[in-house]
């Protein structure tokens, strides 16, 4: 029995299971505060919860259930929650079709394997792999989740088993979804200032945002005059926008929050300016509910295809994509956190990690928010 216990020690401490999300099989990375979910085929962070919350509200895009909601059908059938798009965002050339690439890069549709899994005092690890035949690339993902924290730690490696240097595109599509994202009820901040609507070849339709036209966030000019601001969702909703922005060049870390102020709950991303210099925000707001928005961080301001990005070359005098050198591998890293706020916390004017926390400001109402966040970014 001496032996047993000692045995059992290890594994206890370890808390990473298999589960299902939305029939799909998932793995689970959680402590006492969250619980994450990965899908194992496409990598999606499809559900974060807080442990101690009844309602277990998750933030995170889900289609499929907003179509059991609406009664329709889930239009984006491997684009759940928050998802790679690696090595491509947007749509291919007719020639890349022809070869059987598809838009958003293989890595989401792609079976990732569970390489690694361990403990090392307080933190917990688990790795995932993958390659993309098409491309010829190999992908790593590592999750780090310390005891008694709030927060996930992303790192990820792309291996080029080619020998030429390649422009690459690289976009976590972040996305959150109704019930969270909530008309008149979900606010949108980061730390961005100079951006640009995508340009639309199509009529306007269901668009606000005037085309191709600069303007420095929130306040974006709309077609009908004037202008609207970001950080808010339209009530009531009935538009379809996206918008490309430049995280401060000034700050080494940027972030994107998103705070469901009658829940009191907030999503939030600190993330490598040098690997991640853009935030795109996909504003799918539909007028049956079936709402998304991307806080969408990456390597290029829209997505569009990669001829599209290296003719772009800069946008703000910030690159539009990413180089992958011959036989070798590029990384990124990022974090992500979710909390409650107190009352009256309305808005993100600065996220900061120092002293092993994160420190999250409200200028407006004067409080800060402090959470653990002991491994380094």
């Amino acid at each position: 029995m001496r032996f047993l216990a000692l045995f059992l020690i290890p594994l206890a401490g370890f808390a990473q299971r298999a589960t299902t999300f939305e029939t799909r099989s998932a793995t689970a990375l959680e402590n006492e505060k969250i619980e994450l979910l990965t899908l194992n085929n496409g990598g999606a962070f499809v559900s974060l919860i807080l442990k101690d919350d009844a309602e277990k509200m998750n933030p995170m895009w889900n289609p499929v259930a907003l179509a059991r909601m609406t009664k329709g059908s889930a239009r984006f059938g491997d684009s759940l929650g928050h998802f790679l798009c690696v090595d491509g965002f947007g749509p291919t050339s007719k020639e890349e079709q022809a070869a059987g690439l598809q838009g958003h890069g293989e890595a989401h549709r792609q079976p990732w394997a569970l390489a690694a899994q361990s403990r090392e005092g307080k933190t917990q690890q688990i790795t995932f792999k993958t390659r993309l035949p098409l491309v010829q690339e190999g992908l790593t993902r590592r999750l780090e989740l310390v005891d008694g924290e709030q927060v996930v730690y992303v790192d990820s490696t792309l291996e080029n088993e080619l020998a030429f240097d390649r422009p690459i595109n690289w976009a976590e599509h972040a996305t959150i979804g109704y019930p969270f994202l909530a008309p008149g009820k979900t606010v949108v901040d980061a730390s961005v200032g100079r951006c640009k609507t995508r340009p639309f070849e199509n009529p306007p339709g269901k668009h606000r945002l005037n085309s191709d036209q600069p303007f420095v966030y929130p306040a974006a000019p709309l077609i009908a005059g004037g202008l609207t601001d970001l950080r808010v969702i339209p009530d009531p909703p009935d538009s379809m926008d996206h918008s490309g922005c430049v995280f401060d060049p000034a700050r080494r870390l940027g972030f994107v929050t998103a705070i469901n102020l009658e829940k009191r709950l907030m999503l939030g991303y600190l993330v490598r300016r040098e690997e991640y210099p853009w935030l795109q925000e996909w504003m799918n707001y539909s007028s049956n509910l079936a709402l998304a928005r991307g806080l969408e961080f990456g390597t290029q301001p829209f997505d569009v295809s990669r001829r599209q990005t290296v003719e772009m070359g800069k946008l703000f005098d910030t690159p539009a994509f990413r180089w992958l050198p011959a036989k070798s591998k590029i990384g990124t890293r990022f974090l992500m956190f979710y909390t409650r706020v107190p009352a009256g916390f309305t808005q993100v004017d600065d996220v900061r990690q120092e002293g092993g926390e994160l420190i999250i400001t409200d200028k407006k109402s004067g409080q800060t928010i402090r959470l653990a966040a002991s491994l380094a970014l």
